[in-house]
């Protein structure tokens, strides 16, 4: 039997496993099916994602959804301004009765780690993250330990809040694969909200809630594969350089996207297509995640900023000017 022929069942299952997965979180998380896309592409393409969103919008809810429907282990970490790297990555603990140093790991080591408010934490408790989301490991005096795998990272931080943060510098910000900005719900999803919690709706029982485990690591992998081997044109790799580029050349921004950042909008677009049902990657797919992809990997000048001006808004600016492949 050939290869294509061993290989079809399993994407096909995991398409349809990733399908239900979404569907799982909705039952709990109404009215964010963007945020829970985002969340789905940030796992298929190996990466980490920065949810900002006032308190209240259900971020942590939504990370513990995910880990329940896909059978991942799961840890939250709140980020304080007294914490410190080891409480974050583990720390060496001596043993009285063997007298010897003992590894005891972090909150890291798990599959889905909430990094909770990330700004509220100085830059160096901060930055136990970055050997974390680069190299998926831990070193403590010379050794490596690697975190289990699959491995994400989903950060929030609160957008309104600016008393007693710390933001993030470009650095750390590239690490994200994504940025997805959480709103408010609408309305009938709001009542729906409501109705749930009048119904006797407990976010800390999600069992009861009839969240149940649809997927697991192997249809994910399966489904990373798949999305891996998604077909993109030459015309389509094109339009992808030409608005990163078209980020350095705006006078509206200081700083635009990398290389990093195009190739981060390559794998974000063909995950976007296979979650679609395609195997290759249209300049629509390409549009749908440019916000997401690149809003934190730009920088607004200042004199914009005056004048109102967001990262959105010149986004949106170059998606209108820069011309798509046919």
């Amino acid at each position: 039997m050939n290869e294509t022929a061993t290989t079809q069942p399993d994407e096909a299952a995991a398409r349809e496993a990733l399908g239900l997965l979404r569907q799982e979180v909705s039952k709990v998380v109404i009215g964010q099916d963007a945020t829970i896309s985002g969340l789905v592409i940030t796992l298929l393409c190996r990466g980490h994602v920065l949810l900002e969103g006032v308190p209240g919008v259900a971020k942590t809810l939504l990370v513990r959804a995910l880990s329940t429907a896909l059978s991942l282990d799961n840890k939250r970490l709140q980020f304080t301004p007294d914490l410190m790297p080891g409480d974050v990555t583990g720390s060496l603990i001596y043993d009285s009765h063997s007298g010897k140093f003992e590894f005891r790991n972090g909150p890291v080591f798990t599959n889905l780690l909430l990094a909770d408010e990330i700004n509220r934490t100085p830059p160096k408790t901060q930055a136990a993250l970055l050997e974390v989301m680069e190299e998926r490991q831990v070193t403590i005096e010379g050794t490596p330990r690697p975190l289990p795998q699959p491995f994400c990272v989903a950060a929030t931080q609160n957008p309104v809040e600016q008393e007693g943060t710390y933001p993030l510098p470009e650095a750390q910000l590239d690490r994200f694969l994504l940025k997805l900005t959480i709103e408010t719900p609408q309305r009938h999803d709001e009542i729906t909200i409501l109705r749930n919690h009048n119904n006797g709706f407990n976010p800390h029982d999600l069992a009861a809630a009839g969240v149940r485990p649809v997927a697991g690591a192997a249809q994910l992998q399966a489904a990373q594969r798949a999305v891996d081997k998604a077909q993109v044109a030459d015309g389509v790799l094109s339009y992808i350089v030409d608005l990163c580029r078209a980020t350095r050349q705006s006078p509206s921004l200081a700083l635009g996207a990398s290389p990093r950042a195009a190739t981060a909008l390559l794998a974000v677009s063909k995950a976007w297509a296979w979650l679609a049902g395609r195997n290759y990657v249209t300049p629509d797919d390409v549009k749908a995640l440019t916000h997401a992809t690149l809003r934190h990997r730009v920088l607004v000048r200042p004199e914009a900023e005056l004048e109102g001006i967001t990262a959105d808004d010149v986004l949106n600016s170059l998606l209108a000017t820069v011309p798509t492949p046919r």
